[in-house]
């Protein structure tokens, strides 16, 4: 169970939406409207597929620093491949976060009209099957996030493959996170306040304490989810697309008690991106005489990424 004021959050099952998808969209959108962010069991990845996600991630970063940084491409803004420990920082924070990571995107054909715009993927030599777990794992969570963006859809009245021709092809990322053991005197947070930048991110991997998310009444409240269940939070963009009516969540993840300091934390979430060219354009139905348009001016996708990237210090201008 959540912690109290969130255990009165209803954790929504997906199973429901093929049955309800009214009913099921409701109950996740309003979640997402109130606390911008929502539990999700029954989200349909194979349990094995996961597990063996674990084993490799786990194994990855065990590997000596000096092989994971023959997959860090140094300018490369962390898109693809190997970020060190110590790089990213959250927007307006004074402490570098406490963790290393290794990024996942989409396999675009030869010649995609993407390809100057979504970098090639980087493969380690080790874990054996990496490349073959991983694209399956990207895939899995990319089928799982249409049917959220669908219920999405449907809670702001639009059509329920509304989002589809703006994700096809999407810059979505795919993110193995280790936040190492930490010390009696490390900072006291592994990711310093942030909001993500994308449409939505579908998290595994919060069991393990940590992740906190900040309530309207300025609190930190802790996220833990059922086990197998997958938290999913709001975005900047999709805040953005929806001028504030689904707020993007900001989080952090804290240092563990002393008696955790000494463990690894591990969490894989899916950063799900639409199209470089989606032009970000405040929706009519999220605009009125109380809420004024926040963006009058739209932005693409590709632009938006840039703008966000620079702030968090993953590409120098």
């Amino acid at each position: 169970m959540l912690d109290s004021p969130l255990a009165d959050i209803e954790v929504v099952s997906l199973n429901d939406q093929a049955r309800d998808p009214e009913g099921f969209a409701k109950a996740f959108g309003s979640s997402f409207q109130r606390y911008g962010f929502a539990i999700v069991r029954d989200h349909g990845i194979d349990d094995a597929l996961i597990e063996r996600a674990w084993a490799q991630t786990q194994e990855l970063f065990a590997l000596p620093e000096e092989t994971k940084r023959k997959g860090h491409v140094p300018g490369g803004g962390g898109a693809r491949g190997y970020t060190p420990f110590g790089v990213e920082i959250a927007k307006d924070a004074t402490e570098n976060d406490l963790k290393e990571f290794w990024h996942i995107g989409r396999e675009l054909p030869a010649g995609h009209r993407f390809a100057d715009r979504m970098a090639g993927n980087i493969w380690p030599e080790a874990p054996v099957g990496f490349r073959d777990t991983f694209l399956d794992l990207f895939a899995a969570f990319d089928a799982a996030g249409a049917k959220l963006l669908s219920a999405i859809a449907r809670y702001l009245e639009l059509a329920p493959d509304w989002f589809e021709p703006a994700v096809e092809d999407g810059n979505s990322v795919l993110r193995l996170l280790h936040y190492p053991p930490v010390s009696a005197d490390a900072p006291g947070v592994r990711a310093g306040a942030h909001e993500d930048i994308n449409l939505i991110t579908l998290l595994l991997g919060a069991e393990e304490a940590g992740l906190e998310l900040l309530d309207r009444d300025g609190r930190w409240l802790p996220v833990k989810p059922p086990e197998g269940a997958m938290v999913v939070n709001v975005g900047d963009m999709l805040q953005r697309l929806t001028n504030h009516v689904l707020p993007s969540t900001t989080h952090r993840v804290v240092n563990p008690p002393p008696e955790r300091r000494g463990h690894s934390r591990y969490s894989m979430p899916f950063f799900l991106h639409p199209a470089p060219d989606f032009v970000i354009k405040t929706l009519p139905g999220c605009v009125g005489p109380e809420r004024p348009n926040r963006y009058p001016e739209p932005i693409t996708a590709h632009d938006y990424l840039h703008e966000r990237l620079v702030e968090i210090g993953l590409i120098k201008n």
